[in-house]
C-alpha cells in the first residue's frame, strides 16, 4: 500500500533489473486507476483508460485490505 489514498495493484519490472518499473495504482476514494512508470532518467504518472477512452475504475470491494 502507498499511503492511505492509493493502493498498489500490480508492479512489473520493465527491464532485467529494478531500474525500470511499471506500477498500477488505484485511488481508494474514486477507484480510478493510474499507471506510474519509474526509470533512472525520470518518472511519469498517467490515467489508465479503456479502449473507448474512459477511465479504468476498480470496484470498491477489491480495494479493502
Amino acid at each position: 500500500m502507498i499511503g492511505r489514498r492509493f493502493r498498489k495493484l500490480r508492479e512489473e519490472n520493465l527491464s532485467g533489473n529494478d531500474n525500470e518499473k511499471a506500477t498500477i495504482l488505484v485511488d481508494r476514494e474514486t477507484g480510478v486507476n493510474y499507471l506510474w512508470i519509474q526509470s533512472p532518467t525520470g518518472s511519469g504518472l498517467t490515467l489508465l483508460v479503456d479502449k473507448d477512452g474512459r477511465p479504468v475504475v476498480t470496484k470498491s470491494g477489491i480495494l479493502k485490505d
